[in-house]
C-alpha cells in the first residue's frame, strides 16, 4: 500500500508506509536512570466548547495513555507543559488531572511527579498585579495538593514571578521559602523562553551565565530538599556545566529535546535522567533503549535513540511551544485516542507539510503500533485538507 504526500510545495509524492512496528519489551524497571515522560492531555471532543473556555478533558482516555507509559516502565510528569499547561489547561483542569493521575499511579504502582505554579493568578489588563506573598501563597496551594495526592512535586517556573521579580533576590526568597515547606525532595524545572515566552529573564537575569548562578544558589542552599533538576534550554553544553556543579546526590534530569541521547548516555563525568515531553510519542522505544543501556551497552543505547532525533527536532521545531500539537498527533495516528483535536483548539497550530514530515519520520521508526490504522487516520486527514488519495 502507498500513501500520496503533499510536500511543502504541494507538490504530491508516493510514500510507501512500514507493514511492521518496532519490537519492544514491556515492564522491568529501569536500574541505571530515572524516566519521565511529559504527558499530554486528551480533549474530549464531543463538549461545546470554545478556545478560551476551560478545558474539556477525556478522563478515561487520558487515564490510559498514562497507563501505556506506565506500563512500558516510564514514569509521568503530570500537569507540565506537554499537558497544555498555561495553553489551555488551566489550574482547575491540572488539580483535577494531578488527583486522578495520582489516584491511578498508586493503583496500578507508577511512578508520577506532578507540576507545581501559580496558574491560579489570573493575568488581568494591567499584567500580573500580586506581590511576593501571593506568588508565595500560589505556590503553597498547588504544592499542597500535590504532596497531598502522594507525587512527588515538581517545582515549575512561574510566569507572574518572572513578570514581578526584581531581580535574583526575589527567586532566591520565593524558591528558599517553599523548600523550607516541602515535605520531601522536589524536582526543578527551569524552563526556557522557547518553550513559554512569559519566562524570559528567568532567576533574575537575561544573561544565561547570570542566571545559572541563581539558580545553582538556591540548590546549594537546599540540597536535601532537591531531589533533581530538570534543564529545558536546549543547550547540551549547559546542562553538561550544570549537571557537573550540582551538589552530591542532586540529580540532573534532561528536558533537552534536541541532545538527549547524549546527556542521558553522560561522560566519564556524569550522565542525565530524564523528563522529557518527545518521550510521550517515543515512549516504548525510549524505554527500550534505556533498558538497553541498563545492561551497559551505550553502544546499542544510541543505535536505538539516536534516529528519533530527527522527529524530535522536527516536532520541536520554532515556534517550539507548539510541539504538543505533533505530539498529540502522533497519539492519534498510533491509536491511544480515537480523534484530532485538542484542548483550546490547538490542533490548528502546525501546519499540513508539519504533519506529513511527522507521520513519515515517526512511521519510519516503527512508533506506530498498527501502521496500516496509521496510514488510514493520515489518509482521513489529507482527504480533510482536499488531497485525494
Amino acid at each position: 500500500m502507498t500513501i500520496r504526500l503533499p510536500g511543502p510545495g504541494g507538490a504530491l509524492r508516493t510514500y510507501e508506509p512500514r507493514t511492521e512496528p518496532l519490537a519492544v519489551t514491556t515492564g522491568t524497571p529501569f536500574t541505571s536512570r530515572t524516566v519521565f515522560s511529559a504527558a499530554h492531555v486528551v480533549a474530549d471532543p464531543f463538549a461545546d466548547v470554545s478556545p478560551d473556555s476551560p478545558a474539556a478533558v477525556d478522563w478515561d482516555a487520558t487515564l490510559a495513555f498514562r497507563r501505556h507509559l506506565w506500563s512500558h516502565g516510564l514514569g509521568v510528569a503530570e500537569a507540565m507543559d506537554t499537558a497544555q499547561r498555561g495553553m489551555g489547561l488551566d489550574w482547575a483542569g491540572a488539580a483535577e488531572l494531578i488527583r486522578r493521575s495520582a489516584a491511578e499511579a498508586k493503583s496500578v504502582g507508577g511512578l508520577i511527579a506532578c507540576g507545581v505554579g501559580t496558574d491560579q493568578l489570573p493575568v488581568t489588563e494591567f499584567g500580573h498585579p500580586y506581590g511576593l506573598a501571593e506568588i508565595r501563597a500560589a505556590y503553597e496551594e498547588q504544592l499542597a495538593l500535590v504532596e497531598e495526592s502522594g507525587a512527588q512535586a515538581i517545582l515549575m517556573a512561574s510566569r507572574a514571578l518572572a513578570a514581578v521579580a526584581r531581580g535574583p533576590e526575589d527567586y532566591l526568597e520565593v524558591y528558599g521559602h517553599l523548600l523550607r515547606q516541602a515535605s520531601e525532595p522536589v524536582i526543578l524545572h527551569w524552563l526556557g523562553p522557547m518553550f513559554d515566552p512569559a519566562l524570559e529573564g528567568y532567576w533574575g537575569a537575561t544573561d544565561l551565565d547570570a542566571a545559572t548562578r541563581t539558580f545553582l544558589d538556591v540548590i546549594a542552599a537546599h540540597p536535601d530538599k532537591v531531589d533533581g533538576i530538570k534543564v529545558s534550554l536546549l543547550d547540551a553544553q549547559r546542562e553538561i556545566d550544570i549537571r557537573r556543579r550540582l551538589p552530591r546526590g542532586v540529580r540532573c534530569y534532561t528536558g533537552d529535546d534536541f541532545n538527549y541521547p547524549e546527556l542521558i548516555a553522560g561522560d566519564d563525568q556524569g550522565f542525565s535522567h530524564a523528563l522529557l515531553g518527545i518521550f510521550d510519542p517515543l515512549g516504548p522505544l525510549a524505554a527500550e533503549a534505556v533498558r538497553v543501556l541498563d545492561t551497559g551497552d551505550v553502544p546499542g543505547f544510541r543505535a536505538l535513540l539516536d534516529p528519533t532525533v530527527g522527529l524530535s527536532r522536527h516536532l520541536f521545531r520554532t515556534p517550539t511551544r507548539f510541539y504538543k500539537t505533533g505530539v498529540v498527533f502522533l497519539a492519534w495516528l498510533a491509536g491511544h485516542q480515537r480523534h484530532f483535536t485538542m484542548v483550546g483548539g490547538l490542533q490548528s497550530a502546525r501546519s499540513l507539510p508539519h504533519f506529513t514530515t511527522a507521520y513519515e519520520r515517526a512511521d519510519g521508526l516503527g512508533l506506530f503500533p498498527d501502521p496500516k490504522l496509521a496510514e488510514e487516520r493520515m489518509k482521513t486527514l489529507l482527504s480533510v485538507y482536499g488531497v485525494d488519495q
